[in-house]
């Protein structure tokens, strides 16, 4: 979290929500590539330490959705990474889900499982309702265990 007494500038913040809404826009018409440029001009824009700011977690939250979605593993993994470490990133279950996908799409079953545990509990099975089922399929044979 920042200190109390830093704000972000209002010039700053429209711009990024300005920036965001594009990216957003463009995820609604399936267009990731262009809405990876949106966000990471949005990233940009994020004041330093960058990882003070609740922005940042939901800039790189998007960023490592749609790298997900253009099935750029390699992409996704560090930008949610980074997201866990951002302000209210260790309790969103969504970015739990989204690294747990990734992990288990690049054979890192031990740590996906791991993540999408915490998807689980954070967000219940209904945060895994419009994925593909292999990967609920999955979470069930680790609870077994």
């Amino acid at each position: 979290m920042p200190p109390p007494s830093l704000q972000m500038d209002d010039t700053v913040y429209e711009r990024l929500n300005k920036l965001c809404e594009a990216g957003n826009a463009a995820v609604a018409e399936g267009r990731f590539d262009a809405a990876v440029t949106c966000f990471n001009d949005a990233w940009e824009w994020v004041p330093e330490p960058k990882k003070d700011w609740e922005a940042s977690t939901w800039i790189l939250t998007a960023i490592g959705d749609c790298y997900f979605r253009l099935r750029d593993l390699k992409s996704a993994r560090p930008v949610l990474e980074y997201a866990l470490r951002c302000p209210g990133g260790p309790d969103n279950a969504f970015i739990h889900l989204r690294l747990g996908q990734v992990l288990l799409d690049a054979g890192e079953h031990d740590a996906a499982a791991d993540e999408l545990m915490r998807a689980h509990a954070g967000g219940g099975a209904e945060l895994f309702a419009e994925e593909d089922p292999k990967y609920l399929a999955f979470l069930a044979t680790r609870a077994q265990r």
